[in-house]
């Protein structure tokens, strides 16, 4: 079965989900009036600088401040036009910087000086300074040729090349033409931005939908499919745009087929993400709460309680059932930050084993970074994930302007 990306207009929200095997794997929630900031490049200007934490906090739009760390701000880009003889910023500069991270909830927006371009196979970084090659791409001949190709377009300048996954299977003509052509737009871009005043947006990136369809298109769907006709033209222009139609099959939804939201389960999807406790096959249960600090996971055996002597063997199972469902709906809900997840305790060392090597295995097939950390002495297991945007129910409660509440039980 294709990996499908559906979209759908609603009254007062654009909801998009992504189907993978059948099963909803992610779903995003956008206002129909807001424009998300994710990605955007901007004329910053330096408010302050926190040496004690070596960060610097920048002004990008006229009264919203966003957070920039100084650990990674190597050339940062002035307006100015004046060559620094070191990566200082200070109070009163103005620098382009590109939003990393959204908001969330009392935390500013990421910032980052170095300020990324993709394409179809290449993304482009002004400050990166080195050559890339996605993880994915493992024929050691490739890899080899791909740095042996792209190195001398980079040398003696500041710019970064991370070759895409599907770099892999683009002929050389291709990867050097796209190479050049995102230089040059950056090289436009910083151009611009020295004649423009702070504030200014430089670049708008895609969001909502749009913005799915860039962040999924590398080789993780195959098909668009939406039943609101606005929508299906936005995508048809921005596939255009991209030269992205021969590589995705968009189709509009008929009634005949049935209610789109319906077949697909799109509001029946929503519904149970937003509420805390989930019910697995086998009749356990988990229970997800997350708080200002961190996301708290527990696993319960529910209706699954075994009356055969290896009661252990049957925790054992529960637990692996239970690692496979977190990793999805860790991404289903875009919980981030610390999680911490208490299944149920067991006692075999070689069963404790088994059980982290499975629940690596699953959030490996996260897209966005998730890393386990370890288990404590406690038995609780420690992960981190990335924070990109924000999670799943404070962009509803966003959309609905509600003052957060409860999840339902």
């Amino acid at each position: 079965m294709q990996n499908q990306l559906l979209i759908t207009k609603k009254e007062d929200m654009y909801l998009s989900a992504w189907a993978e095997d059948g099963r909803i794997r992610q779903i995003q929630a956008d206002s129909l009036e807001s424009k998300a900031v994710l990605g955007n490049i901007y004329v910053g200007k330096v408010r302050n600088v926190v040496k004690n934490i070596n960060a610097a906090f920048i002004e990008f739009q006229k009264g919203q401040m966003g957070y920039l760390s100084l650990n990674d701000c190597k050339h940062p880009i002035h307006t100015d036009g004046v060559i620094r003889n070191d990566d200082r910023v200070l109070i009163g500069d103005e620098i382009i910087v590109q939003v990393e991270k959204e908001a969330v909830k009392t935390k500013p927006p990421t910032l980052s000086a170095k300020l990324d371009f993709s394409g179809k196979y290449i993304v482009l970084s002004a400050g990166g300074e080195r050559v890339s090659v996605s993880r994915k791409i493992r024929d050691k001949e490739v890899r080899q040729h791909l740095h042996e190709l792209l190195e001398p377009c980079i040398d003696n300048t500041t710019f970064g090349i991370i070759a895409r996954t599907n770099s892999s299977k683009a002929n050389d003509e291709e990867l050097i033409a796209e190479t050049q052509h995102l230089m040059k737009r950056c090289q436009d871009l910083i151009h611009t931005g020295r004649h423009r005043t702070k504030f200014s947006c430089l670049y708008q990136a895609p969001s909502g939908y749009l913005g799915s369809i860039r962040d999924l298109y590398e080789d993780k769907i195959q098909d668009v499919v939406t039943d609101s006709l606005e929508v299906y033209e936005q995508i048809q222009n921005f596939l255009k745009e991209n030269a992205w139609e021969d590589k995705l099959h968009l189709s509009l939804w008929k009634e005949e087929n049935g209610k789109f939201d319906a077949v697909y389960d799109l509001s029946k999807t929503l519904d149970k993400a937003l509420k805390q406790r989930v019910w697995l096959k086998s009749g356990a249960y988990l229970v997800i709460q997350p708080t200002e600090a961190l996301v708290s996971i527990d696993v319960n055996t529910g209706k699954a309680i075994s009356k055969k002597k290896d009661v252990e063997k049957t925790f054992l199972k529960v637990n692996l059932e239970a690692a496979k469902e977190i990793a999805i709906q860790l991404r289903l809900r875009n919980l981030s930050g610390m999680i911490l997840v208490d299944f149920i305790d067991l006692h075999q060392e070689e069963y404790k084993e088994e059980l982290l090597d499975r629940f690596r295995k699953e959030l490996s097939k996260d897209p966005v970074p998730a890393q386990l950390i370890d288990m404590t002495k406690l038995g609780l297991v420690e992960i981190t994930r990335k924070k990109i945007r924000k999670p799943l129910v404070e962009q509803m409660q966003s959309i609905h302007s509600k003052k957060e509440q409860p999840l339902q039980q």
